[in-house]
């Protein structure tokens, strides 16, 4: 399978402490940093994975931290003024797979979450969501089993998305056709995931989801969640 790590973004929420560092790069322990234990763990649980990682902010710092993992770069030069859908579209060519899973780069999840969801194949698409959280910066509305919408902007919503997103190869080149339209028609400061958004009210993209309400997992976007990474790094 593919894996994409998006990890182009500055971090701004955790500035000052992402003004040299890549939140990505935090070390959950003297040895380990957030992305490197992702790759690690993908890759220990899919041998055959080919994993991409899309940089931008302090690009460098990134190959450098991940130049013996067996990953493979791309660079998104405009990230500072560009939304993820912009680093997607420069990995574009890598969701020409049969099996593609997005990941944030500041998803620290459990060991189990990863084995026995991320690291499985689909033949449908789908994100994970947590109905466990009440407080997500971007959620989702469903309908029975279907995503309805994604949005920073639900004032009511089902549950938080998780910031990964499964795709098999029909879902995905429909989704390389979205980002194009967007990016063309200068949407590039979007997240990817508009782009799905766009594709369930435009085409009647059907987009599913996994509740994964029993697992440990967190994104880290706060002071917060640097100290609940280090918690669910141990499980």
């Amino acid at each position: 399978m593919t894996y994409i790590i998006l990890a182009a973004g500055k971090g701004a929420g955790l500035q000052p402490l992402t003004l040299k560092t890549p939140k990505s790069l935090y070390k959950l322990d003297r040895d380990t940093t957030i992305l490197q234990r992702t790759v690690r763990l993908i890759r220990q649980n899919d041998r055959k994975a080919e994993i991409v990682v899309v940089a931008g902010f302090l690009y460098e710092q990134i190959t450098r931290e991940l130049e013996r993992e067996n990953v493979t770069f791309v660079r998104n030069p405009f990230y500072s003024s560009t939304g993820s859908i912009a680093s997607l579209w420069f990995a574009k060519k890598y969701l020409e797979r049969d099996n593609i899973t997005i990941i944030n780069s500041d998803i620290v999840a459990e060991n189990s979450l990863i084995s026995e969801v991320i690291c499985q194949p689909t033949d449908i698409p789908y994100v994970l969501i947590d109905s466990s959280k009440t407080m997500g910066k971007y959620n989702v509305q469903v309908n029975g089993d279907k995503i309805c919408v994604m949005s920073k902007s639900l004032s009511t919503f089902y549950a938080q998305y998780v910031s990964v997103t499964k795709l098999d190869a029909v879902s995905a080149r429909f989704l390389i056709e979205e980002i194009d339209n967007m990016v063309n028609g200068e949407m590039y400061n979007q997240l990817f995931e508009d782009a799905l958004v766009q594709m369930i009210f435009e085409n009647d993209f059907d987009l599913y989801y996994k509740d994964i309400k029993d697992y440990a997992w967190a994104e880290v976007d706060t002071v917060d969640d640097l100290i609940l990474a280090k918690d669910v790094q141990k499980k």
